[in-house]
């Protein structure tokens, strides 16, 4: 790991293209969180980090690759895939899920890019900073 971007830590894992990369994911983001001292909530980044994923292997193209970015006060989670249709936010619920709905709740902010042979799924979540631990941030999308 090394400095990038102005946060302190970043690791990039290529998952398997098959549910246990849902697992694989989230043992990284947890070490990961560990690592970097976050001050936030570390079951926020798991959760996040599982439905970026989960929605890379069901809706995208090929192994995902994560990238997490972070210090002890920002995290930023990107899942990358070969698919090149960017996502959308669907009608929440048990028939099409939760999914981006979470995200947007749980994160400062989060969005889609095209990339060379695919897209990226971006979010970023921050410590709380006041006194009473509200999230600090409003979710954009």
């Amino acid at each position: 790991m090394g400095k990038v971007r102005g946060m302190a830590y970043e690791i990039e894992e290529r998952l398997e293209a098959e549910l246990s990369g849902i697992t694989a994911a989230r043992e990284i983001a947890g070490r990961f969180v560990a690592e970097t001292a976050y001050r936030g909530a570390h079951e926020d980044v798991l959760l996040v980090v599982s439905e970026l994923v989960t929605n890379a292997l069901l809706h995208g193209d090929g192994p995902p690759l994560l990238r997490l970015a972070g210090d002890e006060s920002r995290i930023r989670i990107e899942v990358g895939d070969a698919a090149a249709e960017l996502p959308a936010p669907r009608e929440p619920g048990p028939r099409d899920g939760w999914g981006l709905h979470v995200v947007e709740r749980v994160s400062a902010r989060w969005g889609a890019a095209p990339l060379d042979g695919g897209k990226v799924v971006w979010c970023e979540l921050v410590a709380a900073t006041d006194s009473d631990g509200a999230r600090a941030g409003a979710a954009v999308g």
